[in-house]
């Protein structure tokens, strides 16, 4: 299975660059995994409404561009549906199972995810009704896809 992160920015910390390298490293034992980066928009102080909406569909408009046809398609959202770690693994599984070759989760900038990114999504995934760092979450987003692949194996890294 392949699995590809498609998040919007990049990462300027160096720990948070060596922790997204230690889970791209173990998860190498279980899937084929891409990290995509695309450019953010530089949003102004006090832009409004309608400038963010175009920031959001430009970040949007290069996020479509990276998603293949045939891909399932899991965007992190706040209004998404939370799931526990056991839940997640038994969805990536059953993707699996069902014969689902790729699967591509997509992380926002600081102003989220354009509509047309939402409508692409086949899921819609939130990790807490809190908002995390973009970058953060590219750790615990990696962090939970290794978990999952762990809770599937039956190893004690799950407790």
């Amino acid at each position: 299975m392949k699995i590809t992160v498609i998040a919007v920015g990049k990462i300027k910390e160096r720990y948070l660059e060596d922790a997204i390298g230690e889970y791209s490293k173990r998860l190498g034992r279980y899937c084929r995994l891409e990290i995509i980066q695309v450019a953010d928009e530089k949003t102004p102080e006090g832009a409004g409404q309608a400038q963010e909406r175009r920031i959001k569909s430009r970040e949007g408009e290069r996020i479509l561009g990276h998603i293949k046809d045939g891909a399932y398609v899991v965007a992190l959202a706040i209004q998404g549906q939370m799931l526990s770690s056991e839940a997640l693994a038994a969805r990536i599984e059953r993707l699996g199972v069902d014969g689902c070759s790729q699967i591509i989760f997509i992380i926002g900038g600081s102003l989220g995810l354009a509509d047309e990114v939402l409508a692409r999504a086949d899921y819609l995934l939130s990790f807490s009704p809190m908002t995390f760092p973009h970058q953060l979450m590219r750790v615990i987003l990696l962090e939970q896809i290794y978990r999952s692949f762990q809770i599937q194996a039956g190893t004690p890294y799950h407790k």
